[in-house]
């Protein structure tokens, strides 16, 4: 039967005419499934609520997804008691303690009343749980606010937005936000009241950017009606699932007649950002709850295992084998003693059957009894006192005044509280350069175009001389009062005169006016980011300005039909340069008047003003673009006159001529100051410049972009497309019409080492091919100049008119919409359009090293901390930089590394190592502090990186990097700069600590032991990722020298001093159990040892961890060299344990047997044996203390004090009352006989003296003889102030003859590079290798050796790494037409100058002369 059914399928198949797959394409057809059913689970699919509502919620497809409250609380009331206390038994102590106590329960091995032995471990875990509690109630709050928060949202029954909590928002719910309000969810932009489709946003709740970002309706939806209505939206939103990436976000929308529109995070609306400048938005919920972006970022705070924890691990590791073995010797004792007695002993009692147990049984027996009696030797209140401790020193941290910054208003923030120890042992610091060394506040320098360099000497001379000040405290005081601008505002605001806003494109002007938050009213920091006056103010060179003037009027002559053709001609490029740095940003323009809600309640007399002001400036207008001479680029609000010469205009006073209602409604009603908010400060910086040339950015929206031009015109771009900037294209490029000519246009920026890779190369003309290899050679002349001065470099290119942008458009549109693969082809699409290009000319823009940098880095090389800088800048600019900082000395051998070919990176034979053509000894140094060479700088940059990390070669990479003081890796990317700290911590097993300011800076401050983020003005991700938060890089050298050192000594030494007091009074038991047969009983009572440590001696530790400072911040500020204490671990290492284990044991034997041999033979009682003991003991111990503690004040008086005091008020109090405590024996009324007892008091002055006397012994021979650092500086701390100056002086000045003597010391050859030996060139080997090399490409130097090496002439020797004879800040240069390196720099890689031959400028800034030899390979 079942084959004739079988028989009938496959006849009614082949009657159908189907085919039936064979097993091959089966298994594809299943393969091709399960891709696809993978691509289904890949994707996240949201649909309108509305058609659902009063329906199921099993039929809403959204319903799946989480809602959108939030709990980030870990407990509730059920679940806290079981939660909380499995998670404290994660703690191997914690652990430990409750299986003793659990032990105890058992009669057989019992030592103490079960239930008393569970106090400690109880009262240790019931305040842990008290604080974890306290913790979780907090977060309950803060989530109950945030919950209740109150949004609107749509609703089909009312037919209009209803108010509801943001708890009670879903998935596919439209949500309507208005100005000011936050974010309830992630939401995808369908709506803006904004004409132009845009909403703006700050993101400072998430990012903590202050500058507003622009969000763009979905393509589709930008024109609307004055009103959404979300019931008409029947489009399927498909997106990737949620993530916690900030910055990306892909998708795309599928209409009803299956057509697909892209979208990407420009359309995304992050919960927790705020709506600014935007009357009006609406979207729908693509992710809410824990979904959010926000929520997926929030980890909580970070947690580290300091270095003194994991040492403090294996030292507990140590004490369970010394209890073990303690135990083992107890169990073997009462087996032996056992075994005395020739029958069973009287005191032994059968079990319930009359059977006795073994002797070894009973011995086993034992050890476990022993283990409960000497449970204390583990230190159960070491954690819980250790915790306390860090928050004492995080508080005093916080409140620590010199690491206040004033500009800011901000401190030290601590983000990770377990590992502040750390900071006293670093060994390596991984520092970022740009807004971490520097200022990160960009301005304007030089620039060249078509090869010709415009040296900016005004501008320098300003920026030499002016003072930061904050221009805008004044204005941002008259807003918080309420002061409307009047006559008051006729001002001329800095050297470079501002531009005068044409009140004629008002009506065109698409700009936002901003909204300051109210708490920002009292706030002395300019509301806008890099907006300083020193920023904004660029003074304009007065050649180019003329050149500038001259090309703009020539480009209004422009017309549809008279196109642009190629060409290198200055006028057009000038016109072209300025243009693109206006133009090519994503800058926004804003105001900075009040509200607009604010103007319009001023009454209708103004707005009739307004309207009058409109109409008279758009005649202005038309005369202005019929008018070939222009009266008035003028810029200033105030009256000036209209015949204008190249300099700046002179400002005339009120009453001069005849002013027009132009300039009366100008004087009445100013139009507010732009302001130009960008994302990074490079792009401010270059529009601010454009603006100083009178080519002014006036309006940003998503299709249009509006400039004024020196006469005035406006012209309005088409803005087609943006293709923003990343890491990996290391460019950005903007796609415009032409308003005049129609053209499509590609303006392009970036790193000159990307843009000169693509420019164009017009081989059919030969004529221009000269012309344009000439330029090109001139402005990389140039750009070598500008980073040997330090000078941030950009390339400015322009695409020629593109004839095939429609094709190109539509696959772009293709790639924005694909969601698999989106990120690949959105990348393929913008390299595809960036070729080709047309070179206009570069900018080198200034970012000024940070107050006091140098300063803290030449502490922190006296301290033996290494310091590498990472950076993704240029050779010459990081060497620039890294000679400014200090980082590099003058006398410094700088090794320059660049190659591409692994086959030049390490060589190896017989007799010698290499490593990059460098011999390397066979035998590595000791130590990194000892191998440390002071004269020896490396530069590597990041191609070369990749050679060492993928060549196998880190080894080799780190061997070489122990020889030299510095190392700096430019070009790195944000993976290099992690992969290099992992390297350098794990291989050389370091303590090591990453700096750095931006989001480039995470993952290597995520690598790092510690990680510091600096608040700078990149926002605030780098601090969102790290362990401390600070303002400055100066604040690096308190932190570390001052609170490093003392939080590690003070922590290192409590820890090992509990250590020393737990097994020191453990031990007291131990020896008593010789005397009673092992038999594990104790002769102090059990609520006295409970005591002991939880009350007695708690107290002192905490407050020696928090306050004792064993050398003052003045003389570790001054003496940075003590900081290698903590390097080196003096105070907490393997022998500092021990040392405190055998001082246990000594103090221990004293502490018993001199009272045992007091009252031996006579017939007191055990607990009257005992008392003296432990009074003895505590008196040790705090004495002990005393003798630790380094700083006497009334708080430590007072500790030791009352902890001594409260010993003996708890102990009378307890034996008064406690008549049957512990029957039979009780300690009945034992205190109040033994203070009756001349003996007693003997006994407790005798014993600790003799006890304590050979460490106060060593310790005093060790002061009197000792040579150690920390020593002697704390002898300099005892000296009054004028003395101890004299003495920190004398010290100073004997470690730099010291060293000078190091450096002077003659040397055979090369030796002076210590173990580093590198080969010696004659003369007429560098002429033979210089000839050879001239006659190659200049690429061709990848991996070859070039020498400089110092001749005996006093002279500098010019190398290839940043020598530069002149100050960098020098605004003294050679004509454009002279060789720009002259004899200081390099004609071409190989190539070799006289080093006796003078360079300009170099006779007078002598001072900054570089003696430095340099060796490039």
């Amino acid at each position: 039967m079942e084959q004739l059914k079988k028989n009938l399928f496959y006849r009614e198949i082949k009657c159908h005419g189907l085919t039936i797959p064979g097993t091959q394409e089966r298994t594809e057809m299943k393969k091709e499934g399960r891709k696809k059913k993978k691509k289904e689970e890949r994707k996240y699919i949201v649909v309108s609520n509305l058609p659902f509502e009063g329906r199921p919620q099993k039929e809403n497809p959204n319903q799946q997804y989480k809602r959108n409250q939030i709990k980030t609380t870990k407990y509730t009331l059920l679940s806290f008691l079981p939660k909380n206390i499995f998670e404290q038994l994660h703690r191997f102590a914690n652990l430990y303690f409750v299986a003793i106590a659990v032990l105890n329960f058992f009669p057989v091995v019992n030592a103490f009343q079960p239930a008393v032995g569970l106090i400690p471990i109880c009262i240790i875990m019931v305040v842990t749980a008290l604080k974890d509690a306290w913790e979780d109630l907090r977060r309950y709050k803060s989530d109950k606010i945030i919950n209740n928060q109150h949004c609107f949202i749509y609703n089909r029954k009312e037919q209009d937005y209803v108010q509801k909590h943001w708890k009670d928002v879903r998935v596919g719910d439209f949500v309507q936000l208005q100005c000011n309000e936050i974010i309830p969810a992630d939401i995808l932009l369908l709506f803006s009241s904004d004409p132009s489709g845009v909403c703006h946003l700050e993101t400072a709740n998430l990012d903590g950017e202050t500058n507003l970002k622009q969000r763009r309706v979905v393509k589709g939806f930008l024109h609307q009606e004055s009103r959404f209505e979300p019931e008409l939206f029947q489009n399927k939103i498909v997106c990737e699932k949620p993530n916690n990436n900030l910055s990306k976000f892909k998708g795309y929308m599928e209409h009803p007649d299956q057509t697909r529109t892209g979208f990407n995070s420009e359309s995304l609306l992050l919960r927790g950002c705020t709506i600014r400048n935007t009357e009006v938005v609406v979207g729908i919920v693509i992710y809410a709850g824990h979904e959010t972006k926000a929520m997926l970022n929030n980890s909580g705070p970070r947690y580290k295992r300091s270095k003194i924890e994991r040492r403090m691990n294996i030292d507990i590791f140590f004490c369970v084998g010394i209890l073990f073995f303690m135990c083992l010797i107890g169990a073997i004792g009462h087996g032996l003693w056992k075994g005395k007695f020739s029958g069973l002993p009287p005191f032994d009692v059968p079990d319930a059957n009359g059977n006795f147990p073994s002797i070894a049984l009973q011995g086993f027996y034992m050890f476990l009894t022993m283990i409960i009696l000497l449970q204390i030797l583990i230190p159960i209140s070491l954690y819980v006192s250790i915790e306390l401790v860090k928050l004492g020193q995080v508080f005093f941290l916080h409140n620590d005044i010199d690491l206040y910054d004033e500009e800011t208003d901000l401190s030290i923030q601590c983000r990770a509280l377990n590992i502040t120890e750390d900071l006293g042992q670093i060994q390596y610091i991984f520092s970022d350069k740009t807004g971490t060394l520097t200022e990160n506040k960009m301005v304007f320098r030089r620039c060249t175009i078509m090869g010709n360099e415009f040296s900016h000497q005004e501008n320098a001379k300003r920026l030499e001389t002016q003072k930061e000040l904050d221009s805008d405290d004044e204005d941002w005081t008259k807003c918080q009062y309420g002061a409307f601008p009047g006559l008051s505002t006729l001002r001329h605001t800095g050297s470079a005169k501002p531009l005068r806003r044409s009140q004629s494109a008002r009506a065109h002007f698409q700009y936002h006016t901003r909204h300051r938050s109210m708490g920002r009213c009292n706030s002395t920091q300019s509301p806008v980011a890099f907006s300083s006056t020193i920023e904004k103010d660029v003074t304009p060179d007065q050649g180019l300005l003329t050149k500038v003037k001259d090309a703009a009027l020539k480009l209004e002559t422009l017309t549809p039909h008279k196109v642009t053709k190629p060409s290198f001609t200055t006028g057009s490029s000038i016109t072209d340069f300025f243009l693109a740095l206006a133009i090519c940003n994503s800058v926004m323009v804003s105001t900075t008047t009040e509200p607009r809600q604010r103007i319009r309640s001023l009454g209708t007399s103004l707005e009739k003003i307004h309207q009058l002001f409109q109409r008279l400036k758009l005649s202005s207008l038309s005369q202005s673009f019929s008018s070939s001479a222009p009266c008035g680029d003028s810029t200033d609000v105030g009256y000036q006159s209209c015949s204008r010469e190249d300099g700046p205009a002179k400002q005339e006073p009120l009453g001069a001529g005849r002013p027009s209602l132009e300039d009366v409604l100008d004087a009445v009603i100013p139009e507010p100051e732009f302001c130009y908010e960008a994302e990074s400060p490079d792009e401010a910086a270059l529009v601010h410049a454009a603006r100083a040339y009178n080519f002014t950015l006036v309006s940003r929206t998503p299709e249009q972009v509006t400039v004024r031009l020196p006469q005035g015109t406006l012209l309005t771009f088409d803005l087609l497309y943006t293709l923003g900037f990343d890491s990996v294209r290391k460019r950005m490029s903007v796609i415009v019409r032409h308003p005049l000519t129609a053209e499509i246009i590609v303006y392009t920026k970036g790193a000159d080492s990307v843009i000169m890779d693509l420019l164009e190369d017009p081989a059919k003309d030969p004529v221009a091919e000269k012309k344009l290899r000439k330029i090109r050679a001139k402005t990389q002349k140039h750009l070598d100049w500008y980073a040997r001065d330090g000078l941030r470099t950009l390339c400015i290119a322009k695409k020629l008119p593109m004839t095939e942008y429609v094709k190109w458009a539509n696959f772009r549109h293709e790639a924005e919409a694909s969601l698999d693969n989106q990120d690949e082809l959105l990348m393929e699409t913008a390299q595809h359009l960036e070729t080709q290009l047309t070179l206009l000319g570069a900018t080198g823009i200034e970012d000024r090293l940070q107050e006091g940098v140098p300063d803290t880095i030449t502490a922190l090389r006296e301290a033996g901390v290494q310091i590498w800088v990472l950076t993704g800048d240029k050779q010459e600019t990081a060497v620039n930089i890294a000679h400014s900082c200090k980082l590099l000395e003058q006398r410094d051998m700088v090794y320059t590394i660049n190659t591409e070919k692994v086959k030049r990176c390490y060589d190896m034979s017989k007799t010698e190592h290499k490593f990059f053509g460098i011999p390397l000894p066979c035998q590595a140094p000791s130590s990194t502090m000892e191998a440390a060479v002071p004269d020896i700088g490396l530069v590597i940059d990041g191609k070369t990186l990749n050679i060492i990390f993928q060549g196998n070669l880190e080894k080799k990479f780190l061997e070489l990097t122990k020889y030299c003081r510095s190392v700096l890796c430019c070009r790195s990317t944000p993976l290099q700069k992690s992969m290099v700290v992992k390297l350098v911590r794990d291989k050389l097993k370091v303590m090591t600590l990453a700096i750095g300011d931006g989001a480039n800076d995470v993952s290597m401050i995520q690598a790092a032991d510690i990680g510091i983020g600096i608040s700078g003005q990149e926002g605030m991700q780098a601090v969102m990722s790290s362990d401390f938060a600070i303002t400055r890089f100066k604040h690096l050298k308190k932190l570390l020298l001052v609170h490093g050192h003392w939080c590690y000594s003070r922590l290192a030494r409590m820890v090992v001093y509990y250590f020393y007091k737990n097994v020191s009074y453990v031990n007291l038991l131990f020896w008593y159990q010789f005397f009673c047969g092992f038999s594990g009983t104790t002769m102090i009572d059990y609520w006295q040892m409970i005591f002991f440590n939880l009350f007695f001696t708690s107290l002192p530790p905490l407050v020696f961890g928090i306050l004792d400072k064993d050398i003052s911040a003045e003389t570790l500020l001054a003496l940075p060299e003590l900081y290698r204490s903590g390097q080196n671990s003096k105070f907490y290492k393997m022998s500092t344990f021990w040392i405190a284990m055998m001082d246990a044991f000594y103090q221990s034997l004293i502490c018993f047997f001199i009272p045992y041999l007091t009252y031996k033979d006579s017939d007191i009682g055990v607990f009257t044996f005992g008392t003296p003991i432990n009074t003895i003991s505590l008196i040790t111990i705090l004495l002990h203390q005393a003798m630790e503690m380094k700083t006497w004040t009334f708080i430590h008086w007072s500790v030791l004090v009352a902890s001594f005091l409260l010993y003996f008020v708890v102990s009378l109090v307890y034996n008064a009352i406690c008549v049957t405590c512990n029957s039979p024996t009780n300690p009945y009324w034992i205190m109040e006989k033994q203070l009756s007892d001349p003996t007693f008091y003997l006994l407790c002055f005798v014993t600790p003296v003799a006890a304590l006397l050979p460490r106060y012994f060593f310790l005093a021979l060790q002061g009197t003889l000792g040579q150690s650092p920390i020593l002697e500086a704390q002898k300099l701390d005892k000296l009054p102030k004028e003395k101890k100056d004299l003495a920190i002086q004398e010290w100073r000045r004997q470690k730099e003859r010291l060293s000078t003597a190091c450096r002077v010391a003659p040397f055979p050859g090369n030796a002076r590079l210590g173990h580093l030996q590198v080969p010696h060139f004659t003369e007429q080997e560098l002429r033979d290798s210089s000839i050879k090399e001239s006659s190659s490409p200049m690429k061709r130097h990848v991996g070859d050796w070039v020498l400089n090496r110092d001749k005996s002439s006093p002279l500098p020797c010019p190398g290839y790494v940043g020598h530069n004879q002149r100050s960098p800040s020098s605004s003294a240069r050679p004509s454009p037409d002279e060789h720009l390196l002259g004899p200081s720099g390099y004609k071409a890689f190989g190539m070799f100058t006289d080093s006796q031959t003078g360079s300009p400028g170099a006779s007078s800034r002598g001072s900054h002369k570089r003696s430095q030899s340099s060796l490039t390979i």
